[in-house]
């Protein structure tokens, strides 16, 4: 049995708690390999070994970083292929879907290349009779980010890139259930050039996370997971005095007008609905299809569209998605699916049962469509997190609009449509944080940012791009005066103006 340790100092260590978690193959259901669960003193050690990198590393110019993360960027693509096995192994997602989860993370990582930039302050030259008014941004200290299994290569880059670059030292705590990836980018941190302690890995439950929240020298926390989580997160962090971004959960809707080009809707859904299983807080598992003629067409089509699906297993490059990521994780969206046929939902298609020769015992579900989904029904309500697609009906577009805009989550939603004036409206007026105009699954460029509203998200700053520049610092800002009283009036002494 292989065993996953924490990296900590720059280095594997084997920490003292006995505790250890099994990770899976989805592909197969077996164990391959343990994690081990950190206490509060394994966590205790990470943290003190950044805090000690953090002077130094703090004080090395941006330059000079910005070099070591070139250098990460560089070693991560060169070891793509390795990465994506490793992550498609743990995961279950198809090897393409692994090279998307890292790539996207990498571009976050161009985005810190260009830090030096990003860094600089304002300056006013004579904001009063000689004064100077400028401001600097400066690291934290130590952080650290919490992230899930869904994405353990994008996620974490998207964290940890933008807050060393600034200048922190960084804890990751990344999920038990793929934790390999992770571990591997810590030391791709150190090959490239990072001191010891800058970017530690530590792995563990919920003692693990509960460690970093209340940590005294750990100053800010990011996370990714589900809402309720993400709740607990940001309060508990904020009543430990930190600065705390926690993105919770999702249910993305897709409103299809009747002018939409429905070949490239089916093609954008299928993909967006059912690619990595739908473990995709971005996933698009709503459709929702203005009058009854869109709405019949658009079912029609996806019913002849799903049998040319293929499921199969994360090696094969043939498959359009693999397995979930645990037996549990099955178990639930199987649930999910008889609630919706509890509710009254008509299941058109379902994926429950499915079986993979060979692989009886993997974690695969079959894609699966429901219509005449209401916004009464649990199912809706809730994030469903697999490959399964609910149609709800609506009569006419400000019915469309006030799906998504009055449902308790607000990550994403997209608008298909070839009417310039409905999609602008719509971008306007809908109450969600990332909106997409024909594009199934709007996750906006590195150098603009992430982040969605309502319970999809606690905190008022978004991650990455310049967003994310300003969570992992604080600003400083200096009001300078160098009086010389041979130059100077007698009168020119310096005063606080008043109302007066």
């Amino acid at each position: 049995m292989r065993d996953i340790h924490h990296f900590i100092d720059g280095a594997s260590f084997t920490g003292a708690s006995g505790r250890f978690g099994d990770v899976m193959n989805p592909n197969s259901g077996e164990v391959q390999a343990r994690v081990q669960l950190a206490s509060a003193s394994e966590m205790d050690r990470a943290v003190q070994a950044a805090r000690n990198a953090f002077e130094g590393w703090s004080s090395t110019n941006p330059q000079r970083r910005a070099r070591v993360m070139f250098e990460f960027k560089r070693l991560v693509e060169s070891n793509m292929d390795d990465l994506a096995e490793m992550l498609s192994a743990e995961h279950g997602k198809v090897i393409a879907d692994s090279k998307g989860d890292i790539q996207r993370g990498l571009e976050v990582i161009e985005f810190a290349c260009g830090i030096p930039h990003a860094l600089k302050g304002e300056y006013t030259w004579g904001a009063g009779p000689g004064i100077d008014v400028y401001s600097m941004r400066q690291p934290l200290g130590v952080v650290a980010g919490i992230t899930p299994f869904n994405f353990p290569a994008m996620i974490p880059m998207w964290m940890f890139g933008v807050a060393i670059a600034v200048g922190n030292t960084f804890i990751l705590k990344p999920s038990e259930r793929d934790p390999s990836v992770p571990v591997r980018l810590g030391e791709l941190m150190m090959e490239a050039g990072a001191p010891a302690g800058v970017l530690n890995v530590v792995h563990g439950d919920k003692a693990a996370v509960d460690a970093i929240l209340t940590h005294p020298l750990i100053h800010a926390v990011s996370f990714v997971g589900s809402s309720d989580i993400a709740h607990y997160v940001y309060q508990t962090g904020a009543a430990n005095h930190k600065r705390v971004q926690a993105m919770g959960g999702a249910k993305n809707h897709g409103i299809v007008l009747p002018d939409a080009d429905m070949d490239q809707v089916i093609k954008d859904l299928s993909g967006a609905a059912y690619g990595s299983a739908g473990e995709r807080c971005m996933a698009l598992p709503v459709v929702v299809p203005v009058g009854p003629k869109t709405a019949d067409e658009l079912r029609e089509r996806m019913v002849a569209e799903i049998p040319t699906m293929r499921v199969g297993v994360s090696t094969d490059a043939g498959a359009h998605y693999g397995p979930v990521v645990t037996a549990q994780h099955k178990a639930r969206v199987e649930g999910w699916i008889e609630k919706g046929v509890q509710e009254g939902a008509e299941l058109v298609v379902d994926g429950r049962n499915f079986s993979l020769q060979g692989h009886e015992n993997g974690y695969f579900i079959g894609p699966s469509l429901f219509d005449h989904v209401t916004p009464e029904m649990e199912s809706y309500k809730e994030e469903i997190f697999g490959p399964v697609l609910q149609i709800v009906r609506a009569a006419s577009f400000e019915e469309a609009l006030s799906l998504p805009s009055k449902h308790q989550y607000g990550n994403g939603v997209a608008i298909f449509t070839q009417n310039g004036r409905a999609a602008r409206d719509f971008a306007a007026r809908v109450n969600v944080g990332m909106v997409g105009i024909n594009v199934p699954i709007p996750v906006p460029v590195a150098y603009h940012t992430f982040g969605g509203w309502k319970r999809s998200a606690f905190g008022d700053t978004n991650q990455h791009g310049m967003e994310g520049v300003r969570f992992w610092t604080k600003t400083k800002t200096v009001t300078a005066r160098w009086p010389d009283s041979a130059l100077e009036h007698a009168d020119s002494s310096f005063v606080i103006p008043t109302m007066a």
